[in-house]
């Protein structure tokens, strides 16, 4: 017989109901040896009490009626003592229930059997766990919701405020001449600029991050892509004084993705090693090959990211001091797209700042395909 099938409850309950059947015949049969010995002998000492008063209940209830009550006692005290350790773990199964019941999660059940209470409470510390980690998961994402109101709130203040003070000087005339009149509406402008940019980056943001953004996947030379979009950044960097250079790409790199949403994360990334790399005067796209990845790498030269920041890189609305403020136009939105928009594609993305120079490496899995399945979106 299948030992997995011998070690479960039902038969360990069988086994105790037949042992506890076994050392039940045993006691009735040396007990009817004893009361027999003991009605035939002819005396008996005066200080043989239990002799005389197993003589007595004989001869006053019989002794069929007396075997069958010490049986069933019999039985019923060999069941109880033989079952108690599978009882026992009921029990304290019953009890972790009861904690778990209390909104005590982080409460775990011993696993002493292997048998189905060893299984069940198994399940309990794994329902406990998933329980556990949802609502982690929900304070989580209601302490982002409120960081994300906070930052909306604080991010689209600010222009705003701006935007209203310069339209207040000129709803009053606070203005000296028509070229401080223009003066205030070019700066309104450029802050109303900085407000729809971060609005339609917040509006990005939430569709590729709420997953609510369908993709249309289909063959695409990653090579290809990158080299016509660095060629559409060339007006940009010469502006910036900057120059790019591609480095490997020979061969194609296949993967799947949709042409017209991969490229917003390009674009970010392209952004912004322009925006902070302007002192190291040029920008590198690096293109290979590992193992079953096709890996790009986007480099800019000039001050470093610290250490501490560089895991908060990806995070809405966060900002490195100095090189990452609101100066230099940056809304904190646009590495978080990117990063959202890579792992849409099933990919992903690190940073890496040391010696001058920062890299944004991103990956994904490579496809197989044929230069007529690629379509240039």
């Amino acid at each position: 017989m299948n030992s997995k099938l011998i070690n479960t409850v039902r038969w360990k309950f069988i086994y105790a109901f037949l042992l506890s059947g076994i050392l039940t015949a045993v006691i009735l049969y040396g007990g009817s040896k004893v009361g027999q010995t003991i009605l035939e002998a002819q005396t008996y000492p005066d200080y043989s009490i239990p002799a005389q008063g197993i003589r007595w209940l004989v001869n006053n209830i019989g002794s069929v009626p007396l075997m069958i009550v010490v049986g069933v006692l019999g039985f019923v005290l060999f069941f109880f003592l033989l079952s108690r350790k599978v009882m026992r773990v009921l029990d304290e199964i019953t009890a972790g229930i009861q904690e778990v019941a209390k909104g005590e999660l982080s409460h775990r059940i011993e696993v002493k059997t292997s048998d189905e209470f060893g299984v069940v409470a198994a399940s309990i510390n794994q329902m406990a766990e998933q329980l556990q980690l949802s609502l982690q998961e929900e304070r989580n994402a209601v302490a982002a919701k409120n960081d994300l109101i906070t930052g909306i709130s604080h991010d689209l203040r600010t222009p705003l405020t701006s935007i209203l003070g310069f339209l207040e000087y000129i709803e009053k005339d606070r203005y000296q001449d028509e070229i401080e009149m223009r003066y205030y509406v070019s700066i309104a402008y450029e802050k109303s600029l900085t407000l729809r940019k971060l609005i339609d980056d917040l509006f990005e943001y939430t569709r590729v991050s709420g997953g609510s953004l369908p993709l249309s996947l289909q063959a695409l030379n990653l090579n290809s892509f990158l080299m016509q979009l660095a060629e559409e950044f060339a007006p940009m960097l010469e502006d910036a004084g900057m120059t790019y250079k591609i480095i490997g790409g020979q061969d194609p790199l296949w993967i799947q993705a949709a042409p017209g949403e991969l490229v917003r994360a390009y674009e970010n990334l392209f952004s912004n090693a322009i925006r902070y790399g302007s002192q190291g005067k040029r920008m590198e796209i690096g293109l290979g090959l590992e193992g079953k990845e096709a890996v790009v790498r986007i480099s800019n030269y000039g001050e470093p990211i610290p250490a501490q920041d560089l895991p908060h890189l990806f995070d809405r609305f966060y900002r490195v001091d100095k090189s990452r403020s609101r100066d230099t136009g940056g809304t904190g939105l646009g590495l978080a797209i990117a990063k959202s928009m890579i792992e849409l594609h099933r990919g992903s993305i690190v940073a890496y700042s040391e010696n001058g120079r920062t890299d944004f490496v991103t990956r994904f899995p490579v496809t197989t395909a044929s230069p007529s399945n690629y379509s240039e979106e």
